[in-house]
């Protein structure tokens, strides 16, 4: 299992970051990064995972997960359109 760095942890406040996995919570990890993170943290980020990976993220949200500043932001960092589902559906 791959440890999460000391700086990153902040970004994560709402989770156990012992039981966190690097590839298994990509998704989790990647989305708290971009909604919250320093220029540090998303510098981290971009070594951490490939960009195809953080631009596939930003594409397919997690749903109730994001910022709608951020992910506008990133969607047009990426040059995404991001396929945004309802995070409660009826």
């Amino acid at each position: 299992m791959d440890l999460i760095p000391k700086f990153i942890k902040p970004y994560l406040w709402s989770y156990d970051t012992t039981a966190l996995d690097l590839a298994r919570d990509k998704k989790l990890i990647v989305t708290q990064v971009l909604n919250y993170g320093t220029e540090q943290a998303i510098r981290w980020l971009f070594e951490t995972y490939l960009y195809s990976d953080i631009a596939q993220i930003v594409m397919y949200p997690l749903p109730g997960q994001w910022d709608k500043k951020s992910l506008n932001y990133w969607a047009l960092f990426f040059q995404v359109i991001p396929v945004v589902k309802p995070r409660f559906q009826t």
